[in-house]
């Protein structure tokens, strides 16, 4: 910004001054002007010194007035104190598909995160492990003996729970250059090694090292060996492959290639809450709309497998109209948030192996 003002002032001085300077370079004839350029140009240097010092002063004063914006308006924002809640523990939990601040008030959200050794949060991304968590539970998919499968797990703390409780868990990420191309080696988001998935707060070495495993894996052509699992699961991944066909068919396939019949699948991906008509539909990041996730489990069901309906949350409490916009903040609501033009939130689906 300040380079742009600087060389706009700096273009109308030129402006200002060209006529004096080429007067004064048709009418030199020979060296006896040179001194007296110089000089200019160092006047004119000068100059640009002092504005650039001028702006870069009034550019600092007007990004804290905006840090301050911003710490004003979180502050404006209340988040509840969970321990608070008058919920009763044996209410609905996760009754819907869709993200609903609802579900951080249940007891069951809080043990959830003990058990991940995580902070309770606001946020739609602990959502969806909780949202993971909490479906692979009560399928009984937790256990000594159950052997799990993971694609895009990043940073997840999820192997290393799942390995404390008892499954062998095979951790898969795109290759190397996909992560780094698409940015999530940067943000935590791309694992290349089984030691970026060792939390010693969840599981001992010697458990993980004997329970889980790593490999490089593409979403779009999952590998031929990875089959016979009893249960699968992705977190906000399907919806960076490139379509939102492509997201769809390797729903399927996670289903029909990995899992042993009666094995379950868990994905959570990005639900558009703006339309169910525009969205973005071929990109690095697609939007899947209501339409899209209606027809994904029509697919599924028809093809035998059973799906858990598709509920989407009713907004009900005032976090649920709280959208956050970039950059996003880790400290503020991140239930819903701006994505291009469209305000999204997560979307989980729990599926059934029928054949």
């Amino acid at each position: 910004m300040t380079k742009k003002m600087i060389k706009m002032l700096g273009r109308r001085l030129w402006a200002k001054l060209k006529p004096t300077v080429i007067t004064d370079l048709s009418n030199t004839t020979g060296l006896d002007r040179l001194g007296e350029l110089n000089d200019r140009i160092v006047e004119l240097e000068t100059l640009m010194a002092s504005m650039n010092r001028s702006f870069r002063i009034g550019l600092d004063s007007v990004q804290s007035e905006i840090q301050l914006d911003r710490e004003l308006a979180h502050k404006r924002i209340f988040l509840p104190n969970v321990a608070l809640a008058n919920i009763e523990a044996n209410g609905p939990f996760l009754p819907y598909s869709t993200c609903s601040a609802a579900d951080f008030f249940h007891p069951r959200y809080g043990q959830i995160c003990e058990m991940l050794r995580h902070p309770h949060r606001f946020h739609r991304k602990l959502w969806e492990w909780v949202f993971i968590v909490h479906h692979l539970q009560i399928s009984d998919m937790l256990t000594d003996g159950r052997r799990g499968l993971v694609f895009g797990v990043g940073h997840e703390r999820l192997p290393s729970l799942f390995a404390s409780l008892g499954a062998t868990i095979t951790a898969t990420d795109a290759p190397a250059h996909v992560g780094v191309a698409g940015g999530w080696a940067q943000t935590s988001q791309h694992s290349q090694s089984l030691e970026q998935l060792r939390y010693r707060d969840l599981v001992a070495d010697a458990v993980f090292d004997q329970k889980v495993s790593y490999q490089v894996c593409d979403m779009n052509n999952i590998d031929k060996e990875l089959v016979g699992y009893d249960f699968v699961w992705s977190s906000c991944c399907f919806e960076h492959l490139g379509s939102i066909e492509a997201g769809i068919q390797f729903v399927i396939n996670s289903v029909e290639q990995t899992l042993k019949i009666g094995g379950i699948a868990c994905h959570t991906t990005e639900y558009n809450l703006s339309s169910n008509d525009e969205t973005v539909d071929m990109a690095d990041t697609v939007i899947y709309r209501k339409q899209d996730i209606e027809s994904l489990i029509q697919r599924l069901r028809e093809r035998g497998h059973e799906v858990k309906p598709f509920v989407a949350a009713p907004d009900s409490h005032v976090l649920d109209f709280y959208v956050d916009t970039p950059p996003y903040n880790s400290e503020q609501p991140h239930l819903k948030l701006w994505l291009g033009k469209y305000i999204t939130t997560s979307v989980g689906l729990v599926i059934k192996r029928g054949k």
